[in-house]
């Protein structure tokens, strides 16, 4: 990180890395694969870790290690639910660090685990150039790690690799790496609380019974979509609470809790015909899957049990989710939709629909765009369509 290097950076961070990359003979004296690295490390912090930004000095890891990190929203989510006072925290799956950066800006003592040597030397100047000293950075397998430890932490965090040998993406714990599921007796031994992360894919329900005294599930979505699914294990004395939790760049996140006893004895109110309005939950609520709640919370009608499609007269400005604005009902066919969409543009949307949007698109012969929506369903019991517009929350 010498001054000229950061300079380079810093004047071609808005660049075609590929360009630069054939362009290294121009620039004998810079590291260009390293250069291009931190400039395309840069580009994504814009968007992912903003207050990066902020530190000249930071060093940003390969791709594949940016791709697998938690975004800065996520990471302070994780780290706002700790205790106070915050304690220790072990983060055995270390990787580009920024949960355990954000765990360390809590005030938390932080131990970082990392079998990647590359990386646990990233992490050590990164921290040294973020100025935070209450990160211990460890380079080794985490469980030999934790195994030859007899520290007793207040919150072990662990995000288990989700990719195969062949590269493959996996959901289950079985499959991942390491396989908690083999190590939950050394896990359970060394702290009072045990957070998981896991695939937004994986099976909630079989994942809670696999790992047994799940008191907290924390279902976080950013941007529409669900991002992290976290299971925290310990002190668990009753039903397992969900916690949908939506994040909102203009106001934060919004809390959404639950039991399935609560949504299983909630009652569901089911339209006759469809309202004004039509709503889509939040990804994090359609993982979750408080769907009969939904109509309590927001006072609205479902359209059918399996199709978690809302519907109101009144605009519901507060729901979780998308809006859309009924123009009318239409027939799902090529002579309906050219009548109702002269240019044949539109975005195509399926819920409890027996065919996948894109397909349901190309059979439409509509193209992607403009700003109509085609919202493909179950109302009742009859396969029906409606043409909406998206209305934009202020």
């Amino acid at each position: 990180m010498t001054r000229a290097f950061i300079d380079f950076v810093n004047a071609h961070q808005d660049e075609d890395t590929a360009r630069l990359l054939l362009s290294a003979a121009r620039y004998p004296d810079i590291d260009m694969p390293s250069a291009v690295q931190q400039i395309e490390g840069l580009q994504t912090a814009r968007e992912k870790w903003p207050s990066l930004l902020q530190c000249e000095q930071f060093l940003y890891p390969p791709r594949l290690n940016r791709e697998q990190a938690s975004s800065e929203e996520t990471a302070r989510y994780k780290a706002g639910s700790l205790e106070q006072p915050p304690g220790s925290v072990a983060d055995l799956t270390g990787g580009m660090g920024i949960d355990s950066i954000a765990f360390a800006q809590t005030d938390a003592q932080v131990d970082y685990v990392e079998r990647n040597e590359t990386l646990c030397a990233l992490m050590e100047h990164n921290c040294d150039a973020l100025g935070l000293k209450n990160i211990g950075v460890h380079c080794g397998d985490s469980m030999e790690w934790l195994a030859a430890t007899d520290r007793h932490f207040d919150l072990l965090f662990i995000d288990p690799a989700r990719r195969s040998a062949s590269g493959r993406k996996v959901a289950a714990f079985e499959d991942c790496e390491p396989n908690i599921l083999q190590h939950m007796e050394l896990l359970r031994s060394r702290c009072r609380r045990l957070m998981v992360k896991a695939s937004p894919m994986i099976d909630i329900d079989l994942a809670c019974r696999q790992l047994g005294d799940v008191a907290e599930v924390h279902i976080v979505s950013v941007k529409g979509e669900c991002k992290e699914v976290l299971f925290v294990c310990g002190g668990h004395d009753g039903e397992t609470l969900l916690h949908c939790i939506i994040y909102e760049r203009q106001d934060g996140f919004h809390h959404y809790g639950f039991t399935r006893r609560e949504e299983a004895a909630a009652e569901a109110r089911h339209c006759t015909a469809v309202g004004r309005y039509l709503y889509e939950p939040d990804a994090a609520l359609m993982k979750g899957g408080p769907f009969n709640l939904i109509c309590q919370w927001m006072n609205l009608e479902k359209l059918a049990p399996n199709s978690h499609l809302y519907t109101s007269d009144r605009l519901a400005d507060d729901f979780p989710g998308r809006t859309f604005l009924v123009q009318q009902e239409v027939a799902l066919n090529r002579k309906s939709l050219k009548t109702a969409i002269p240019d044949g543009k539109a975005h195509v949307v399926t819920r409890n629909y027996p065919v996948a949007a894109a397909d349901l698109q190309r059979q439409l012969g509509l193209k992607e765009g403009g700003d109509l929506f085609v919202i493909a369903t179950t109302m009742g019991t009859r396969r029906t369509g409606f043409l909406c517009q998206k209305v934009h929350k202020e």
